[in-house]
């Protein structure tokens, strides 16, 4: 799949995610344009972007309109999708995966959206925050399976905790996952530096690259924090 192929084959995998707030309300783009926000994490090498759409962060379809017009990156369209629709819908906006999250969905109705997101040709990234739910992906090998490091029974307004990316990576690559993801409340290059050297394949970053004043002076941060002696063992990125 476009959205995966391009993650894994990137030098730097990290997700750059673009947002109009935090889960505060606080925002985030300040005086700059989505156009802006999107050349940026170009120039920083994004492999893929994330486009929050919903409405807890303040989005909607015309953000996820506004990135696809000016990029030719994949996208991944990130909101509370829950409808074969709402996949059709994402596709056409421009979308190359969408967020499936499991706590919000039946098993039944994720296996059925897995499959539909695959006939679209979109990549289902499917979002876990425990071992039952790592177990429960359909069709795992052909999704991005990605632990969510915040809560979204509190709407994600507390600090996430990357002790669960770190507790759940053998979960997730026991449901036989080509590309586990850890995602959100990854403030700093030190602490993205450490998933990736666990073992993540790929990392989805927001407030912290959109609260940097340069995402790619943030990414600098981050190779060298790979680099540094005693980091733990993997390949630089």
């Amino acid at each position: 799949m476009r959205f995966t192929d391009a993650l894994l084959a990137a030098p730097r995998p990290v997700i750059m995610e673009v947002k109009r707030q935090d889960a505060d309300g606080t925002d985030l783009l300040g005086a700059r344009s989505v156009t802006e926000v999107v050349a940026a994490y170009e120039e920083a090498g994004a492999p893929c972007i994330s486009v929050v759409t919903g409405r807890w962060f303040g989005g909607g379809e015309a953000l996820l309109e506004g990135v696809a017009a000016s990029t030719r990156l994949p996208l991944l369209r990130k909101d509370f999708l829950t409808s074969r629709r709402q996949l059709e819908r994402s596709r056409d906006l421009g979308a190359s995966a969408v967020l499936l999250t499991v706590r919000l969905l039946p098993g039944g109705v994720l296996a059925r959206l897995v499959d539909h997101a695959l006939e679209l040709g979109l990549t289902p990234f499917v979002e876990v925050a425990d071992a039952a739910e790592a177990a429960a992906v359909p069709r795992a090998g052909r999704c991005v399976v990605a632990v969510n490091n915040k809560d979204i029974t509190t709407r994600e307004r507390l600090p996430g905790d990357l002790e669960r990316s770190s507790t759940l990576l053998p979960a997730v690559r026991e449901t036989g996952a080509r590309c586990a993801v850890s995602a959100s409340g990854i403030a700093g290059p030190e602490d993205a530096a450490r998933l990736l050297d666990e073992g993540f394949d790929g990392l989805l970053i927001g407030t912290g690259l959109l609260r940097a004043p340069h995402p790619a002076h943030w990414c600098t941060a981050l190779d060298a924090a790979r680099e540094r002696p005693g980091a733990l063992p993997g390949v630089p990125g």
